[in-house]
């Protein structure tokens, strides 16, 4: 049986990385404009230096030197190498494909973690966790979902295919972090400040290196926005607290419940989108906010 306690060792932090993440993305969706995606993954990069260094400094002294944790530390980096390559294909696939079915199909990783642990980890939950993990992720799909059809225009059918397996592969990417990150607290040496630190170099050699690539220079024809930093480094701030809440919570909790919670933050943005950018919501959108809604209150029943 779970103990209160230890439901919310990591119901908690799922949730603020939940608040996190939404209100991220939301003010991501509000600055977009005027800042490149490129140069939102310089700021990442450094936002998440700054959010993990802090942690790790908070949590004491991290031995590097004892070669009893070179496997963790190993597998941790390579784990958020795939997390930032799953960004950058990602972005690519924005660039290739429409937005709604991209995002769509990105809302869906959650399940696929939830396959990864079972096969890989043995994770099992009862059959009411299963079915509150499926409404979930069929929640956060159908925020994903755009009735309006914007981009079933002339114009969008005409994007090239290849945002498929770009969308595709950054599906597999974020499963695998989700699940190899959760294995290596079972390797000696293992802790948060030390997965901490991986995903600081994980994301240093990932998006560190495209946004050095592609964000130094703006775009032909683009202006440089006064306040860049505060509109890039605070969405990202945010995102990257994210980051470390989902390292927290995957330590005490199983990422088959961890990662559905994480991955509803659509549903803060939506709120973030209708009364902070007047966006208007409307009834099937706020219908998936209730599935949300329910399936986390399901997740914490425990018998």
């Amino acid at each position: 049986m779970t103990t209160t306690a230890g439901l919310w060792a990591w119901f908690l932090p799922s949730l603020l990385t939940l608040f996190f993440y939404g209100i991220g993305q939301g003010l991501v969706k509000k600055w977009i404009a005027d800042v490149p995606p490129a140069r939102f993954c310089l700021y990442f990069v450094v936002a998440k230096s700054i959010v993990n260094i802090g942690f790790v400094i908070s949590q004491g002294n991290l031995d590097l030197t004892n070669p009893r944790g070179f496997v963790f530390l190993g597998i941790g980096i390579f784990a958020f190498m795939l997390d930032g390559l799953g960004w950058i294909l990602y972005f690519q696939s924005i660039v290739y494909g429409p937005i709604t079915i991209v995002g769509t199909l990105s809302a869906a990783y959650p399940a696929l973690t939830a396959v990864f642990a079972g096969i890989f980890l043995g994770e099992t939950l009862i059959p009411l966790h299963y079915g509150a993990v499926a409404v979930v992720i069929a929640g956060c799909v159908g925020l994903s979902y755009d009735p309006s059809g914007s981009d079933t225009s002339a114009t969008s059918q005409r994007i090239s295919r290849r945002w498929i397996p770009l969308a595709a592969a950054a599906l597999v990417l974020w499963a695998s972090t989700q699940t190899i990150s959760k294995y290596t607290y079972t390797l000696p040496m293992a802790s948060e400040g030390g997965l901490a630190l991986c995903n600081t170099i994980g994301g240093l050699l990932t998006l560190g290196v495209y946004g050095l690539m592609h964000g130094r220079k703006l775009p032909e024809g683009n202006i440089k926005v006064k306040g860049e930093w505060l509109r890039s480094f605070l969405p990202m701030g945010l995102m990257a607290g994210g980051d470390l809440g989902v390292i927290i919570a995957n330590k005490f909790g199983p990422i088959s419940l961890v990662t559905p919670i994480t991955g509803a933050y659509p549903v803060v943005t939506l709120g973030f989108a209708a009364l902070v950018l007047r966006e208007r919501v409307g009834k099937f959108q706020w219908f998936c906010v209730a599935l949300i809604l329910v399936g986390m209150q399901l997740v914490t029943w425990s018998p």
